[in-house]
């Protein structure tokens, strides 16, 4: 069996954009928050002109694609990511522009010189990474003295933590890849960053279509135990727990803002 955060894994779930776009879309259909997630990350960025920008693990650039005028202040975005699919995805959801680059990258072993960028963002993707502090050291090594690393992640209370609960008696448990939460990412990041804030997205989902959350779970690599049970069964559950029609899901949100220390300048020695 493949190591849950192996390369060859991460690659394999995310070598089309099809289990990618049925997660995005359930969240677009039946978020009660309708600012969006991608608007209230973008809400927290701060990009000065002319900024040098590096997204890790970009996908199918997705949420660049109404946000690419703060790009016009001079700034420029490389959106890297590891799966080739990912980045021809991308490139056709953001099209020919002169402030965007697309390359294939690895956060573990970034090919860029130090402190060539301003702004690292890393969206939901670290807790795949199978060395986060390999990783992090990158990142770190990569973004210039003040710069600002945002990386946004999921609670451990969140989605599929409540489908599991309510599927336990068929033998399904959580499985969610938990290497980086909102719960423990303020510890792992305060090891590389000086200064390191939480901001939480409050929202959950109203479901009316049982249909498009059996679809939802299909695209999770952490629920496989649940391949196992006769997909009736899993509508009967979830019917049951509707009200009025409406099944209501919690979801746990947020994201990280980091900024690097600013190295006091060397003392020059004296004769």
């Amino acid at each position: 069996m493949p190591l849950l955060n192996s390369p060859d894994t991460i690659k394999s779930q995310y070598k089309t954009v099809d289990r990618l776009t049925a997660r995005i879309s359930l969240h677009e259909k039946y978020s009660v928050n309708k600012q969006g997630f991608g608007s209230w990350l973008f809400s927290h960025y701060h990009i000065p002109p002319n900024s040098s920008i590096l997204e890790i693990g970009g996908g199918s650039g997705n949420m660049w694609k109404n946000k690419l005028n703060l790009l016009n202040n001079g700034s420029k975005l490389l959106l890297t990511d590891i799966s080739e699919g990912m980045i021809s995805a991308a490139r056709k959801t953001l099209g020919q522009n002169n402030n965007i680059s697309f390359e294939t990258a690895d956060i573990e072993n970034l090919p860029y010189e130090n402190g060539r960028f301003d702004i690292v963002v890393a969206n939901m993707m670290l807790y795949h990474v199978p060395d986060l502090e390999k990783g992090l050291n990158e990142v770190t090594r990569v973004l210039s003295d003040g710069g600002r690393f945002y990386c946004a992640t999921f609670g451990e209370k969140g989605i599929m933590t409540y489908i599991a609960g309510l599927l336990e008696v068929y033998g399904v448990k959580d499985c969610t890849n938990k290497n980086f939460t909102l719960q423990n990412g303020y510890d792992i990041l305060k090891k590389h960053f000086y200064e390191v804030k939480r901001f939480d997205y409050e929202d959950h989902l109203e479901v009316t279509d049982i249909d498009d959350m059996l679809e939802y779970i299909s695209s999770m690599e952490n629920m496989s135990s649940i391949s196992n049970i006769d997909r009736t069964i899993i509508r009967n559950v979830l019917e049951k727990n509707t009200v009025n029609g409406i099944l209501i899901i919690p979801k746990e949100y947020g994201t990280f803002v980091c900024k690097k220390q600013t190295m006091p300048p060397k003392e020059s020695k004296g004769e």
